[in-house]
């Protein structure tokens, strides 16, 4: 036995993606014992937490063993050869269903397989499962009529997130290594912050993207800022996997041949800390955290200072109104006809509390200021490296907020602020847990946590500073779940 190998957690679905590829490539273990102990693992705390919804037990064992073969042959190994990993329930696996959160969309098998399917397939993943999303991935929170609530699993009272809240509830309790994520308005980042993973939300164009089954339907605007992104319990598994994650497609005419890595910057590298802007809710803990992420990042060598950026809240309130904009020229159409009453109770709040364009005029208008925007954050970055600052300004949303009334929504709004700006300015930006805060609804606390945003094609330099936060601070999963039965 290797040396390294003696050091690693008894429980195989407790190492990390590096680690099993690593395992699996020397022999120390086989890909099916890795699949094998995630799926027991799966079988153990997912009826608690409702985070996997199509669980793939048959195909990933075949896929294993086929795995295995490949190491006796003495073959080529991607990267995550034999790796245990979950898609979310947004994208297309061919010959597989894919329901979104939609009742109606059970019947719609996939005919090919999504970029981000076949480039993780290329590198040797084998997927487990897929993960929980809300109706349309739609929301801050995961639940919806086909498949029901995904738990969060410090407290049965907080959101989990979304709309990627089945992938990062099912990495926080030790289901698979690595999970497959979409970000439209945070969708990565939020619900990493509530689960205390760590996600990363690529530059627009890092990654490709394509979903046959969506074509043509997607609106416009979504079109130019959603991404596909991925969450894992340690930052250098984001490293590997959104490496493997990036290989072009020529299905995605905006996909960007960007190096993964680029030049120096000069050092110390400087970063600007956000505790508080105009237009932004900040929770003291979640200041607390930004603090000490500054804290974990000035001992690592880098410059902090907490100095004013261009306007949150601008970008925010635009790419609110864009997105609504979308939603009232088409989707909210089908919402209403194919949404559960939450999922439309949601949107419509969403809809009150942001005001439609008056006209065609002033949606171009608006259209140009993103690229103001962009312009004036690029400049900024270009000056200053770095941003840190919150995911949510707030602790994660008590279950119903989303759905409570107007005043919920503004507030939701503004506790969201810079998360949904990253998705405008189309820039990188990493989650990264700093720790737990007490609460009186979750046993062991609520983790809080900080992104960190850089230049865009910079993902380097975001996950270079996300590690040094992470080693200076605990890693927090996997944990247990909170169990209702326990509680009771």
């Amino acid at each position: 036995m290797h040396d390294s190998l003696a050091r690693r957690p008894t429980e195989l679905w407790r190492w990390d993606a590096i680690e099993l590829a690593a395992g699996i490539r020397d022999r120390d273990i086989s890909s099916k014992e890795a699949v094998t102990a995630s799926l027991n693992r799966l079988a153990s705390v997912n009826p608690i937490v409702n985070a996997v919804v199509d669980i793939q037990a048959e195909r990933a064992l075949a896929a294993a063993t086929a795995a295995d073969g490949a190491v006796r042959r003495g073959e080529d190994l991607g990267p995550l050869h034999g790796v245990p990993v979950t898609i979310k329930d947004l994208v297309d696996q061919a010959g597989v269903a894919n329901v979104n959160g939609v009742a109606a969309f059970r019947a719609r098998i996939a005919r090919d397989d999504g970029t981000v399917v076949v480039n993780w397939r290329k590198a040797g993943a084998i997927t487990i499962g897929r993960t929980n999303v809300p109706a349309f991935s739609s929301r801050w929170d995961t639940d919806n009529a086909v498949y029901g609530r995904t738990w969060n699993p410090w407290s049965r009272e907080r959101t989990a997130g979304g709309s990627s809240g089945g992938a990062a509830a099912a990495l926080a309790v030790g289901i698979g290594a690595l999970a497959h994520g979409t970000d439209l308005g945070g969708s990565i980042r939020y619900p990493a912050y509530c689960c205390g993973v760590a996600g990363i939300r690529p530059t627009m164009g890092r990654v490709p993207r394509c979903n046959g089954s969506d074509l043509p339907d997607t609106p416009l605007f979504a079109d130019l800022i959603a991404v596909n992104g991925l969450l894992a319990r340690h930052v250098r598994d984001l490293r590997v996997g959104l490496a493997a994650m990036s290989a072009g497609d020529i299905r995605d005419p905006l996909w960007v041949p960007a190096p993964l890595e680029g030049p120096p910057v000069p050092r110390p590298i400087k970063v600007a800390l956000i505790t508080e802007a105009p237009g932004l809710f900040t929770h003291a803990s979640v200041r607390g955290a930004v603090r000490k992420a500054g804290v974990a990042l000035a001992d690592a060598g880098y410059l902090v200072e907490e100095v004013q950026t261009p306007s949150i809240d601008s970008a925010a309130t635009l790419r609110a109104r864009l997105s609504a904009a979308d939603l009232r020229n088409k989707a909210m159409e089908a919402m209403r006809t194919l949404a559960d009453p939450d999922m439309i109770r949601h949107v419509e709040l969403f809809l009150e509390a942001t005001p439609p364009f008056a006209g065609q005029g002033e949606y171009q208008d608006a259209l140009a200021q993103v690229m103001f925007q962009r312009r004036a954050w690029d400049i900024f970055l270009a000056g200053q490296s770095l941003v840190v600052g919150p995911n949510s300004g707030d602790l994660p949303f008590t279950i119903g907020l989303e759905t409570r009334d107007l005043a919920a929504m503004r507030h939701i709004l503004d506790a969201q602020a810079l998360m949904t700006a990253v998705n405008l300015l189309g820039l990188p930006a990493v989650a990264v847990p700093t720790g737990v805060v007490p609460a009186i609804d979750a046993p062991h606390g609520l983790p809080v946590g900080v992104q960190v945003i850089g230049p865009r094609f910079r993902e380097d330099l975001v996950l270079e500073a996300a590690e040094a936060i992470e080693t200076r601070l605990p890693v927090i999963t996997p944990i247990d779940p909170v169990n209702p039965t326990r509680l009771a």
